[in-house]
Parts: structure tokens; sequence; C-alpha cells
């Protein structure tokens, strides 16, 4: 099931920020340059936890890391500086407009990682 979310959040981040970047990037450069690396991020972390081999599981732990850190620090930033995210990233606002899962998901997949040792 892990898998799966990560395997939807990559599919979309990608997507989404593939369209805004070709069709709008002078709108919300930073916006939409969040939203590819959210979406690579979320791609790492897919492939990693599915493979769940050992260096696998590593490269996931990083991946997920990162995750989390992201969407502490983007969605801190679009709180204070909202004139900075004219557009919404994935983890814009903490993952509000994806129902918070973007800042859930990383605590979930830190635990699995850690609990399935």
């Amino acid at each position: 099931m892990l898998v799966a979310v990560y395997g939807l959040f990559a599919l979309a981040a990608t997507a989404r920020s593939a369209v805004q970047i070709a069709t709008q990037f002078d709108e919300a450069p930073l916006a939409y340059v969040l939203s590819a690396f959210a979406g690579i991020v979320y791609i790492v972390a897919t492939v990693s936890l599915a493979r769940g081999d050992e260096t696998s599981r590593r490269l996931a732990t990083v991946a997920i890391s990162i995750e989390l850190i992201g969407v502490l620090v983007v969605g801190a930033a679009s709180k204070l500086f909202p004139e900075a995210f004219p557009h919404a990233t994935v983890w814009t606002g903490f993952g509000s407009g994806y129902g918070f899962v973007p800042l859930v998901l990383p605590f979930v997949g830190l635990w699995w990682l850690r609990h399935t040792r």
C-alpha cells in the first residue's frame, strides 16, 4: 500500500510539474521547479521501497528524509512568504492541496522502514 501511495504521488507530482513547466513556467518558476523536484524524490522513494533490498532501503530512507525536510521547509516558506509561491506545489502549505498527505507520508514511510528493518 505504501509503495502504491508513493507511486501515485510520483506520477501526480511529475506529470503536474511537467505540464506546468512546459506551459506556464514564467508564471511561477520556483513553484514548478519544486514540484518537479518533489516528483523526482517520490520516484526515487517509490522504486527504492518497491525493490526492498538493503541498498534500496538506505536510498529510500534518504529520499523520504529529503521529502520530510522539503515538505517542512517549503510548507513553512509558503506560509511565511506567500508571494514567492503564486501557484501551489505538492509541498505548499504542508501539502494542504493534497489533504496533507505529503506531510504525513514521510513519517509513515520512515516508520515503515524502521519497523520492517
